[in-house]
Order: C-alpha cells, then sequence, then structure tokens
C-alpha cells in the first residue's frame, strides 16, 4: 500500500511517502524553494518524493492531507461571529485566501497533483485526518513503542490545540482534547511576540534567551505571577483557560493587545532589533517555567488516563526541548519519543500513516528496538559527479579523498586546529534540526567557537547557543543524561566535573558579559544555565558522522563537535550542493566537506568577489 501525505497552506508545507508503513521519503518545501517556512503547496516536495521512489500518482491507494479545512473553516466563522463586529478586518483580509486556497482544497490538491504529473487521469483517493490527529500519528507509529500514551500540543489545528491519545497497536484512541482559543503553543507565540521575535519562527529564539533570565531574581517570580493571575488560569490536569481581554490573535491582526501588556508587565514590547536586558530575559524565563509545568501536568494526565510508561509527543510545542527535558527527569515515564519533524511538516507523514493504520485499518510493521524514523534523513542525496559539476561552475578547486576514513581523518585535523567546516553528506534529514547531514561543524572547545559561528557564519543574535553531537556511547561522560537523544530534542545539565564555577555576581552581569564567562572545558556547547541541547550519533543511523566523531576523539579526546545548520540567518538549511557552495562563499567557514571532496576557503581568495556575486544574496528574517 503507497500513500501520500501533504501538509501545507499554513506554515512549513511538506510532503512524505509510505509503503505499508515504512518511510520511504519525506521532504519539506523550503528546501526546493528556498523560501523559509514555505506554507505553499508542496509541489517540489511532491516531485521528488515521487522521483525519489519511482511511484506515479495513479499508482497511489490514498492521498493524505493532515487537517480538515471544512473544520477549521466553521472554527473561523464561529469566532468571527462570536466576536462581531471585532474582528472585521482580520475577517476580511483572510476570507479571499480561504475562498481562493483552502475552502476548495480538493480541487487544489487535484490541480496540484495534474501539475506535477500532467496527463494522468485517475487521482487516488483523498482523505482529510484531523490535524491533532495527524500529529498524533505522526509520533506513534514510527515509534518503536507498541502501547503507548500519546500528547501533542501546538498552536490550533481544527479546533484542538493539544490532545491527549492511547495508541495500541494499529489504533489511535482520542482521549481529551483542549480547546480553541485556550493553547499553551499561542500563549508563548504571544510571548515570542512580545519579547521581539517572529511568531512560528521565533519561539525557539525564546527557548534559547530564558537561560539567561535569573531565576533567583524576585521580579522572574513576580512575572510568573503576573502571568498566572492576569493572563492563564493552569487546571490539575493541564488544561488551560486564557483570558482573551489580554490577546487578539482570534480575530485581531495581532497576537495581544500590546498596551495591557506593557502596562502588566512594566515595559513595552521588545523592537525586534532592540539591545535584550534582564528584564525581557526574566520575562522569558517566566513564560518558559509556565509552559514547562504545564506540559508536565499534562504530560501527568495523559500517563493517569493511558496507564501506559511510554509517551510519544508531536506538535510544535514539542519542539521545546528543555521542557522535553524536563518531562524526561520527572521519572513519570519509563521511555520518551518525541517526533523530530514535531511541527506542521511532520503532519504530512502523520496524515500518511493514519490513513495507513486508521483509514485502511492496515496493521504497523514488525517493530524492532528501533524508531522507524531511520534517523530522520529522508530527504535528497546527491553524487560525485554533481559536487563536481557545481565546482566547475564557480571556479572551485577540488580536492577529492580516496576513502570515507580519509576525509574523516582530514575533517578531524581541520576541526581540531580551530576551522569550521561546513559538512554535507548523504541524506538530509526531515524537520528543524540539523543530524550531522546538513551541518556546520566546529570545535566545542573552542572558546570562541560560539561567537564566530552566530556573528561571521550564521549572522544571528549571539546570545543563541549552539548544540553538541555527541558519540552515543560517550554522552553520559559528558551529559547527565539517561536515554538516547538521537534528534537533537532533550536538553540536559553538563556534567559538574566538566563544568567550571562561576564567577560572584555572576547572575547580576549584563548579557553580553555573561556570555563572555567559560563555564565548562567545552562551552561552545554549555548554555548560560550549564545545559546543552544534546544529539546522541548512533553507529546505525549515520555511520560516515559516527566516524567523524570518533576520529576527533582520536585527535583530542573528546568525542563530540558543535553542529549547527548548514545555512545562515532567514535562509533554510541547504539542500543542494549548490546551496552549500552558495552558503559558503557567503561566509566565514573555512572548509566545505561535502561528498568525497573538500573545498579550502583560502584556494578561492583570487576570484571571491566573483564567486559571492554569483551566489544569491541571503534575506535575513
Amino acid at each position: 500500500m503507497k500513500i501520500l501525505g501533504i501538509s501545507a497552506y499554513y506554515h512549513d508545507a511538506a510532503a512524505a511517502v509510505i509503503e505499508n508503513g515504512e518511510i520511504l521519503a519525506a521532504a519539506q518545501e523550503e528546501w526546493f524553494t528556498r523560501k523559509k517556512h514555505d506554507p505553499s503547496f508542496p509541489a517540489g516536495a511532491v516531485k521528488w518524493c515521487l522521483n525519489y521512489t519511482g511511484f506515479s500518482i495513479e499508482e497511489l491507494d490514498a492521498v493524505a492531507f493532515y487537517d480538515k479545512p471544512f473544520l477549521k473553516f466553521e472554527r473561523l466563522l464561529e469566532t468571527y461571529y462570536s466576536y462581531a463586529p471585532k474582528g472585521i478586518a482580520s475577517f476580511v483580509r483572510s476570507m479571499p485566501v480561504w475562498v481562493k486556497e483552502k475552502l476548495f482544497l480538493k480541487d487544489n490538491l487535484k490541480r496540484g497533483l495534474k501539475q506535477i504529473q500532467p496527463g494522468i487521469r485517475n487521482i487516488p483517493k483523498l482523505l482529510f485526518p484531523e490535524h491533532h490527529l495527524s500529529h498524533a500519528a505522526s509520533a506513534y507509529y514510527p515509534s518503536s513503542f507498541e502501547e503507548a500514551a500519546i500528547l501533542t500540543v501546538d498552536g490550533v489545528g481544527e479546533w484542538a490545540t493539544a490532545s491527549i491519545c492511547h495508541g495500541k497497536g494499529h489504533r489511535i484512541e482520542i482521549l481529551k482534547e483542549l480547546r480553541f482559543p485556550h493553547s499553551l503553543g499561542l500563549l508563548y507565540s504571544a510571548f515570542t511576540y512580545f519579547l521581539g521575535f517572529r511568531v512560528n519562527s521565533g519561539e525557539y529564539k525564546l527557548m534559547g534567551l530564558a537561560p539567561y533570565g535569573n531565576p533567583e531574581d524576585e521580579e522572574t517570580r513576580i512575572f510568573v505571577e503576573k502571568i498566572k493571575s492576569n493572563l492563564v488560569d493552569i487546571k490539575p490536569d493541564g488544561s488551560i483557560w486564557l483570558n482573551q481581554a489580554w490577546f487578539s490573535y482570534a480575530v485581531g491582526l495581532r497576537m495581544i493587545k500590546e498596551q495591557k501588556w506593557a502596562q502588566l508587565f512594566g515595559m513595552p514590547r521588545r523592537a525586534p532589533d532592540a539591545l535584550l536586558d534582564q528584564r525581557y530575559c526574566n520575562l522569558a524565563l517566566a513564560i518558559q517555567q509556565v509552559t514547562e509545568e504545564v506540559v508536565l501536568k499534562m504530560a501527568q494526565t495523559a500517563r493517569q488516563l493511558t496507564g501506559s510508561p511510554n509517551i510519544c509527543l508531536a506538535g510544535g510545542v514539542a519542539l521545546n526541548c528543555v521542557a522535553n527535558g524536563k518531562l524526561e527527569k520527572s521519572g513519570l515515564f519509563e521511555r520518551i519519543w518525541i517526533q523530530p519533524a514535531a511541527g506542521d511538516a511532520g503532519g504530512a507523514l502523520g496524515a500518511a500513516f493514519a490513513a495507513q493504520h486508521i483509514y485502511f485499518d492496515q496493521p504497523r510493521p514488525v517493530l524492532s528496538e528501533h524508531d522507524q524514523m531511520k534517523g530522520a534523513y529522508t530527504g535528497p542525496e546527491f553524487a560525485d559527479l554533481e559536487i563536481e559539476m557545481v565546482a566547475r561552475k564557480y571556479k572551485m578547486p577540488t580536492h577529492r579523498y580516496p576513502s570515507e576514513q580519509a576525509l574523516v581523518e582530514r575533517v578531524a585535523g581541520l576541526l581540531a586546529d580551530g576551522n569550521v567546516v561546513g559538512w554535507f553528506q548523504g541524506r538530509q534529514e526531515f524537520g528543524p534540526r540539523a543530524l550531522g547531514s546538513r551541518s556546520i561543524l566546529g570545535d566545542a572547545r573552542n572558546p570562541e567557537m560560539q561567537r564566530k559561528l552566530n556573528l561571521k557564519i550564521k549572522f544571528r543574535e549571539s546570545f543563541r547557543p549552539f548544540a553538541p553531537s555527541v558519540l552515543s556511547e560517550d554522552a553520559n561522560d559528558f551529559f547527565d543524561l539517561e536515554p538516547a537523544s538521537p534528534y537533537m530534542l532533550l536538553v540536559a545539565q553538563v556534567k559538574e566535573d566538566h563544568c567550571r564555577n562561576l564567577p560572584e555576581g555572576y547572575n547580576d552581569l549584563p548579557l553580553k558579559e555573561k556570555l563572555d564567562v567559560r563555564r565548562s572545558d567545552i562551552p561552545a556547547v554549555t548554555h548560560v544555565d550549564f545545559s546543552a541541547r544534546v544529539q546522541t550519533v548512533h553507529q546505525d543511523t549515520n555511520p560516515l558522522y559516527h566516524h567523524l566523531l570518533q576520529a576527533f576523539k582520536r585527535l583530542t579526546g573528546y568525542g563530540l563537535l558543535v553542529n549547527t545548520s548548514f545555512n545562515v540567518r532567514g535562509e533554510p538549511i541547504v539542500c543542494t550542493p549548490e546551496d552549500a557552495v552558495r552558503c559558503f562563499i557567503r561566509t566565514d567557514m573555512d572548509f566545505l566537506a561535502i561528498g568525497n571532496f573538500i573545498f579550502d576557503k583560502k584556494e578561492l581568495t583570487d576570484n571571491i568577489q566573483v564567486l559571492q556575486a554569483r551566489a544569491v544574496t541571503f534575506q535575513p528574517d
């Protein structure tokens, strides 16, 4: 049975193809259009998935879309009616889009599929699982669990904003839902907006800013109390009630009522490019603490309702790896598994699984100790000939290595010498995290590495932390982490024997001075609260990356590296060799390892201006 899953029209459009419950291909539309969070019909992703699998559209048993547009339209109409005459401007703006793109979704899907493969006569059955069911399916079916609680939390689907489900065998039962306008995801996004970041893309910046807040500061405690007493009522079961007197997202053009928030917190909304003072950091910490409290209460309810020792997570809030780390440490569940593409992109995968196992009532494949995501390496890969063609186009001297062992030994040496290396190998990772396939790598021991990566290569805020990739067998030597974390979705504390004592008065220092304090012997991946967002690298899912870490360990004694996504601010992660070369040329990366080739930036000195002119200029967010 062959099924195509699609997510589109909101953000992070994607496509996925499964056959008999096995993931063959999954890709995000932004890879192909180079528009970050591209919401449009994923023509490029669908075309690539079909080409990779060799399937024609007519061979498919079904095409599954990740939510029900009519239910979502019903929610919009009921919401506008309830608030009328408020929201007329938002209503007038949104209705043309709905009429053109979303209300007649079946016709748009058929039209898009026919444009991908002109001449097809028969479109397969179109299926529309609910949004949170798609999230739940994306979390449960690829997991290695025969039975599990499932928690999905995001902004909003049709009506649901969170759900608790129970997965057993090949069935999923929805047990409890939280409904719009009460939403943990929208609450977090409201603070994302107030703190000067972009909604739907800046939430991870808010999460990275939170540790700069002072947990011992009375102001942080007061902020938490103000949030709980004015904005959100948290129930014992984890359900929440948001006081709509403070918000505008239901029918307005903005997330919040800014003037009221400014009065409540004693400061205006932060301008996107303004400096971050301690008060904004404390507020970021306060909403992070509230979010963690709600997630833990929801998870506790999921345990009570299902009795399961296992839990699967999906939805945008499941990308909050700090909350995930707190859940793992809580001991509520024996095992936890998080869908690496937890946001809307993963909905395409979940829709396909829901069609396979729920609509067609097909059993799951035989489970193994490993999950079914194949390390999330489900995207395109490229041959050496394609790399050589790009090198010739950009007049780049090439150094080809005769074996993988020679390649990793050379790259490990470059990294040990303090160089930053672009690492482009194998199939691309599905989801927002670079996992050693489209990565920029550096030496975590280097105290200047975080600053260099942020300011000279990523072109982003200096406070943003970087994640470590560590040999799975060495993870417990560096981090207080029991389970594997192959998808970089758990935060753990750096072990004490690697940490340094903080200077007296550290919490009173300005943010910039906190950044200059060396906190451990792996400073480039140690956040201000001595935490790290860990990726454990496994021999069976990414052998080449695992070999690189082993080679680096032989040279330095440390089996870990800084790993950040291969892109610059405002752009998607690179997909093709040409994307990688353009990014390499425009930044201060020292070397590029792509396939069996290594390119040296110093060898481009004579024609670097010509090359930069050929490279597409990035657009910051």
